[in-house]
């Protein structure tokens, strides 16, 4: 609200909610979304509706200033999947690692490719980024060490609200009745690593050092004024992803480097909407909970001033970029400090901010070696 927040647990203290509000307030929004965030909202709203007296009781009427708040994880997070769901990024990675093939794999436009990542490393934003140890490629074979070079990822992600049986599915046309809501998500990425230890299996140590989060879930009700149609899937996707084309949300992001903007784009260009995203991810009978989350993958636009990794702004290494106070970079430095920030707005509509997904990079650790 503002620049403050409504502090959920003294309001159900103050018994003007409608339904088990303290049961559902025991340090994470899990159950809270369970049982199903559209009437928390609902009623959160009629309570600060100007003349609505029922929060008179509380200090400032149960408001705090976010300045005085402390942010932690949002949800406890069981599972954690990476889409790679931007053809503009995928297409500029596969420009450079396969100049001579089409830039994007036969099953691309198919199905919303993916992986799981580590839930365990999945933190709030503010926490801290270590630059991670691991082997990386060298002309006389592998060596082992800290991470040259250390990348971003822009990306936006969802939070799912509802658990699934095992081995049931999710239809496309429920999939979002499953989402609860969205974050911002900065997936930081070890490139060396990664590209040494990916064949065949993919991602491993290179991605699961670290993901940030943003606090703030915005839930898909206050989405709804941004909704707009997504690019046209050619081929049309299967008949389990044909899903609704104007469900595509217009977020504006931006990524900012020691306080410079150096990139920013829009959600709207995804490929792979979030629903077909999850009814993909659902679709051979795994369990899905609340509290899982789903990232879309670096969400890129078509120029160099729409790249959300430094990977493609540098042109893996061969391009530094100059800041303007003069630095150059092509990957992270250590000290270095990256800031991810979203926004959606439409005429007529409140404009609504995702907050920020920040990070601090710190040197690698030395490795404990038994001896």
């Amino acid at each position: 609200i503002g620049e403050q927040v409504l502090d959920l647990v003294a309001v159900a203290s103050a018994g003007v909610m409608s339904f088990p509000t303290a049961t559902m307030l025991r340090g994470s929004l899990n159950e809270l979304f369970r049982f199903g965030v559209s009437p928390v909202r609902q009623r959160v709203s009629e309570l600060l509706t100007s003349g609505n007296e029922e929060l008179a009781g509380l200090p400032a009427r149960g408001l705090v200033q976010q300045s005085e708040a402390e942010f932690v994880l949002p949800f406890e997070i069981g599972d954690y999947v990476d889409f790679y769901s931007s053809e503009q990024h995928a297409r500029n990675l596969g420009r450079m690692f396969r100049p001579d093939d089409d830039p994007l794999m036969p099953n691309w436009k198919h199905l919303p490719v993916g992986y799981h990542g580590r839930a365990s490393t999945v933190s709030v934003s503010g926490t801290p980024v270590r630059r991670p140890l691991g082997q990386l490629a060298g002309v006389d074979g592998p060596t082992f060490g800290p991470s040259e070079r250390l990348d971003i990822e822009l990306e936006v992600g969802f939070f799912t609200s509802s658990d699934s049986t095992l081995g049931s599915s999710i239809g496309i046309d429920d999939a979002e009745s499953h989402i609860g809501g969205v974050v911002l998500v900065n997936d930081w990425s070890a490139r060396d690593i990664q590209a040494w230890e990916y064949r065949p299996l993919g991602p491993f140590l290179g991605k699961s050092f670290h993901t940030s989060v943003s606090p703030w879930v915005v839930t898909l009700d206050a989405l709804e004024p941004f909704r707009e149609p997504g690019p046209i899937q050619d081929p049309v996707p299967l008949e389990y992803l044909q899903g609704d084309a104007h469900r595509a949300l217009s977020i504006d992001l931006s990524v900012e480097l020691n306080g410079h903007l150096i990139g920013g784009t829009n959600f709207r260009d995804m490929y792979w909407t979030m629903a077909q995203q999850l009814a993909h991810a659902a679709s051979n009978g795994t369990a899905i909970r609340a509290g899982d989350l789903y990232a879309s993958g670096t969400v890129s636009g078509e120029g160099a001033a729409q790249y959300g990794s430094l990977i493609e702004m540098s042109q893996n290494g061969a391009d530094p970029f100059e800041l303007p106070d003069g630095t150059e970079r092509t990957f992270l430095a250590d000290g270095d400090s990256v800031v991810l920030r979203g926004a959606c707005s439409a005429p007529g509509a409140i404009t609504i901010g995702f907050g920020e997904c920040a990070g601090v990079i710190l040197p690698a650790r030395a490795l404990e070696m038994h001896t």
